[in-house]
C-alpha cells in the first residue's frame, strides 16, 4: 500500500510541477513581457563607508558591491561599483535602479529592478534591457560608525536575472 502512495504523491508532485512553486515576483520590480537571457548566482559584499549625514551624524553610508557572479558553481564573471556586472566573455551592462521591494528578513539588502544605461563588449549581456536582483540574503549593515572614512562589509548573495524585451 506504501508503494502504491508513494507513487501518487510522485505523480501529484509531477501534475502541480514548477508552476506551483515559484511565486509571483513584487510588481514594482517584475517585467512583464521581457524574457529571461541569464539567470546567475552571486556572492560577496555589499561594502558601506562611516560617513557624516545630513543631520551632520556618523553612520554607514553605501559604497558598492563587490561579487562573483556564478553558474553551475563556476565563475562566469563579477558585479561591482556602477552597478556593472562583467561575464568572462567581455559583455557588460550597467544598471540604473527604478524599483524595489524589501528583502525577506530586516537583514536582506532590497531585491531591484534596474534598466540597463549602458553596455560594453559583445555577448551574453549585449541584449540585456533589464536586471532584477532578487532573493537576497545579507548584506545590510546596521550598527553605529565612529570615524569618518572607515570601511565595513556585509556579507550577501542574491540572484541576478538579466532580461531582454520581447
Amino acid at each position: 500500500m506504501f508503494i502504491k502512495l508513494a507513487g501518487h504523491t510522485m505523480l501529484l508532485a509531477a501534475l502541480i510541477g514548477p508552476a506551483g512553486a515559484a511565486e509571483p515576483l513584487p510588481d514594482a520590480i517584475a517585467a512583464p513581457g521581457e524574457s529571461v537571457v541569464l539567470s546567475v548566482h552571486a556572492e560577496g559584499a555589499q561594502v558601506y563607508e562611516c560617513k557624516a549625514g545630513s543631520d551632520g551624524k556618523l553612520a554607514w553610508a553605501f559604497r558598492e558591491p563587490i561579487a562573483t557572479l556564478l553558474s553551475e558553481g563556476k565563475t562566469i564573471g563579477r558585479h561591482y561599483a556602477g552597478p556593472n556586472w562583467e561575464l568572462a566573455d567581455g559583455s557588460a551592462v550597467v544598471g540604473k535602479a527604478i524599483g524595489n521591494a524589501p528583502g525577506a528578513t530586516a537583514a536582506d539588502i532590497p531585491w531591484l529592478k534596474l534598466e540597463v544605461a549602458a553596455r560594453r563588449g559583445s555577448g551574453t549581456l549585449t541584449p540585456v534591457t533589464t536586471v532584477q536582483r532578487i532573493n537576497t540574503h545579507g548584506g545590510k549593515l546596521d550598527g553605529s560608525c565612529d570615524k569618518a572614512g572607515e570601511f565595513r562589509s556585509a556579507p550577501y548573495s542574491a540572484e541576478y536575472v538579466f532580461l531582454k524585451k520581447g
